[in-house]
């Protein structure tokens, strides 16, 4: 006779085995495909994320297209300007100068950087250089600025920080009263490293704290705009040859911070009169070929300085154009539109300005995607490759399906057999299973689009937190170009990925669904 006790135990083994596949299972398989789901939104997020920005950044400092003959310029900038701005498509046109040069700072420490020289009023109607300036007075903290500690919100600096905003819009100030005003210059804000960044998104001034001759210790603000800096560039002749190192001291009228680290830490902007005349841009006489400045032989066989003879004016120059779009007109046609008006332009001035072949030989009329071109293609490669990475991982998820929905036909054999028996087509008992499949699919796909949403929108204060409580900073900005992670998700990719799991939890029930239906209806009720 069997032993009851056994009987009990084996019953209720099978129960568990029973309850484990048809409760448990589904669970397993519905967290996998939310898994994979939210892995692979979070990565195309930030990543996809990253290069859409590293796109639309290239509008912050340069528009929509520029024309460019880097070495030495270009003149009748402004009649150029004026046809592009007759044009339905443009919006506004501003020159700039572009160059390398070398900064001292108000501690001694020298800083190589990019010196864009421009005019403040038509640069901020191609770019939006208001919104770039970071002193200025503000009525409302930042977001991550829950106690309000920026100290653009002290109501005592209010007029402190109004004065310092103009005088960024300028590029001027007054250095003291009844003084006339003089050329500044706007610095990124990471330039320096005295204005750090807190955690609520702000930046504070640094004190530096030193001796006296008294014996006393004094604090010194290290506020830029309190501060001198002196610029040092090599300008070019129209040949390419160097002429002599130029410098200007220049106080410092505000910081600007465009979210782009390599723009904050290695920019910064000077009036477009100063860097014209630094770089030896600036109008000047134009002397008759053979005039030697160094002949002492004189006029007319007299002893003495030789005179030049003027022939006319050498207009001013600048190296770059920079374009804006109108509404509704992409970088790649106003492209095109900017090529059109500058071989009008060039055909006027031959042999004056650079020739419309010559600019498109060199392809310096040009998006500033284009311009990025080996960077932004490199960031699509990883980006795909990466994306493709990750499919694959998620397959894992249709085998896991697979082998749960194997284990449960196994269980459900006689059920099946039931079904058949009872007039269910073989179709009928296949769809049972792939709607099983779609239903898992589903639920794990919604939920693993909460989990990224969560985190992708709220992934900067992980981040922080993790530097805070772990010391693990895994963006650094040195490295990932920008100072803030990526922290949106796009409707398209969402629904490209939650689709993706859908159709892998189909894929994954589909050879379990083949299997239940092709089963016999006789050996299914006969299985044990």
């Amino acid at each position: 006779m069997q032993d009851p006790l056994h009987s009990a135990a084996v019953y209720q083994s099978l129960l568990t085995k029973r309850y484990l596949t048809s409760k448990i299972m589904p669970l397993l398989a519905a967290s996998a495909v939310m898994l994979c789901t939210a892995m692979v939104l979070i990565v195309w997020s930030v990543m996809g994320g990253f290069l859409n920005k590293l796109l639309d950044s290239g509008r912050t400092m340069v528009g929509d297209v520029f024309i460019e003959w880097p070495s030495s310029g270009f003149a009748y900038y402004d009649e150029l300007i004026t046809d592009l701005e007759k044009d339905p498509q443009v919006a506004a046109a501003t020159p700039m100068i572009e160059t390398f040069g070398v900064v001292s700072l108000s501690d001694d420490r020298v800083e190589g950087v990019t010196i864009r020289a421009i005019d403040p009023k038509s640069f901020s109607r191609v770019v939006d250089y208001p919104s770039m300036l970071w002193w200025k007075p503000i009525e409302t903290p930042l977001p991550k600025d829950k106690l309000s500690e920026d100290p653009r919100l002290d109501a005592k600096r209010k007029q402190l920080m109004a004065d310092v905003y103009n005088d960024g819009l300028k590029l001027a100030e007054v250095p003291g009263k009844d003084m006339p005003e003089v050329q500044a210059a706007v610095i990124g804000i990471e330039m320096s490293g005295f204005s750090k960044r807190q955690d609520g998104g702000f930046y504070e001034p640094r004190a530096l704290v030193r001796p006296r001759a008294d014996g006393q210790k004094e604090v010194v603000s290290r506020w830029m705009p309190n501060s001198q800096i002196t610029i040092r560039v090599l300008p070019l002749d129209r040949g390419g040859r160097d002429i002599q190192l130029a410098s200007a001291s220049v106080p410092v009228a505000n910081e600007f911070r465009t979210g782009i680290y390599e723009n904050d830490r290695r920019s910064m902007f000077v009036p477009l009169a100063l860097g014209q005349r630094l770089l030896k841009m600036d109008a000047a006489q134009a002397t008759a070929p053979g005039f030697n400045p160094y002949d002492f032989q004189g006029d007319a066989g007299k002893p003495g300085l030789s005179t030049p003879v003027v022939t006319g004016e050498d207009p001013a120059r600048v190296t770059t154009v920079l374009i804006k779009a109108k509404e509704g007109t992409t970088a790649d046609q106003l492209r095109v539109v900017a090529d059109a008006v500058y071989e009008k332009f060039a055909a006027r001035h031959p042999g004056k300005v650079p020739s419309i072949m010559s600019m498109r030989e060199s392809d310096l009329i040009k998006t500033w995607e284009m311009r990025q071109a080996t960077f932004i293609g490199a960031v699509k490669k990883e980006t795909s490759l990466v994306l493709l990475i990750l499919c694959f991982i998620s397959l894992t998820a249709s085998f896991l399906i697979l082998a749960i929905f194997w284990a449960m036909i196994s269980e459900k054999t006689k059920d099946i057999g039931i079904l058949r028996s009872l007039g269910a087509s073989r179709a009928g008992i296949a769809w049972i299973w792939l709607r099983y499949g779609i239903a898992i699919g589903v639920a794990g796909s919604i939920s693993g689009f909460g989990l990224a949403y969560l985190i992708v929108t709220n992934i900067n204060s992980i981040h922080e937190w993790m530097g805070t409580a772990l010391g693990l900073y895994i963006w650094d900005p040195r490295v990932y170009y920008f100072t803030e992670i990526p922290s949106r998700v796009e409707t398209s990719k969402a629904v490209v990925v939650l689709t993706g799991g859908v159709l892998f939890s189909l894929f994954g029930a589909l050879i379990p669904a083949i299997r239940a239906a092709s089963l016999d209806p006789v050996r299914a009720l006969r299985f044990e």
